[in-house]
């Protein structure tokens, strides 16, 4: 058990197989900085190749800000961004696919989201809100583009919603009631109980088979490239992979003799 290290503005806790991920700057809105790329990647490796992980949750410090973005104060220092200058694959690493975990990962959103924060909400498994938060894409009001976290997006709300939020820029705000009645969020909760409810789905999600979890998450998540067919064979693939797996059948026998699984952690890559 690792309990609150932070390190470059970001603090990690991991407990009962849960870890948690907490951007840690709240006197600058929890801004991402190119310092905290490092330790970022570094823990979702981390998370991603430790079997003791089962589920992460990732939220922000305080209640006003979940992730303001880029610190645009370093964009106008350096005169470069925060991620860096190559190719996705290369220099986008804040989110957990962008760095393939296939381990469930819950974002807590604890307040305002812009810009660059938008890609945790937009690659999370599943979005808890506390009933203040608020998202915004501010790119095209610093000069920026609207474009990785904006395409993510885009698979979670209507496209027009998607549009208003980035071509407005900072003069639009989508409030969580609104997002969660188009579905960018999944459960809305007061404040008080955000890290609550986030810790409940997460140990509920704890309790289920590591491989089958990834295995699911691969599939939906890889619908969402393919074509309708393709991604039926891929998902078709993934459930037959599970068939040879130890929790394939520890998952029936204990079903039938009426006890608690007992899961092998290892989590195919």
């Amino acid at each position: 058990m690792t309990n609150g290290v932070t390190n470059e503005g970001i603090e990690y806790d991991e407990r009962d197989g849960i870890a948690t991920i907490r951007l840690n700057r709240p006197d600058v809105g929890n801004a991402l900085s190119r310092r905290m790329r490092p330790r970022l990647r570094e823990l979702w490796a981390k998370v991603r190749d430790d079997p003791s992980v089962r589920v992460v949750i990732v939220t922000g410090t305080g209640d006003r800000h979940f992730c303001t973005g880029a610190d645009v104060r370093e964009v106008a220092d350096t005169g470069t961004t925060t991620s860096g200058q190559g190719t996705v694959a290369e220099d986008i690493v804040w989110s957990p696919l962008q760095n393939q975990v296939w381990k469930p990962v819950i974002c807590a959103v604890n307040g305002l989201v812009a810009g660059g924060g938008l890609h945790f909400v937009a690659d999370a498994d599943v979005v808890v809100a506390a009933d203040h938060a608020q998202f915004m894409d501010t790119h095209v009001s610093v000069g920026q583009v609207g474009a990785v976290e904006n395409i993510g997006l885009a698979r979670r709300l209507p496209l027009g919603t998607v549009l208003r939020m980035t071509l407005t820029g900072k003069g639009f705000r989508l409030d969580a009631a609104r997002a969660y009645q188009l579905g960018l969020v999944d459960e809305l909760v007061p404040a008080a109980g955000l890290m609550d409810t986030a810790w409940e789905l997460a140990v509920a999600i704890a309790a289920n088979s590591p491989s089958a979890v990834s295995r699911s998450k691969q599939a939906i998540w890889g619908a969402a490239e393919r074509p309708h067919q393709e991604a039926l064979e891929y998902g078709w693939e993934l459930a037959r992979q599970q068939w040879t797996h130890p929790d394939f059948l520890e998952g029936a026998r204990a079903f039938v003799q009426r006890r608690p699984p007992q899961w092998n952690v290892e989590v195919p890559a």
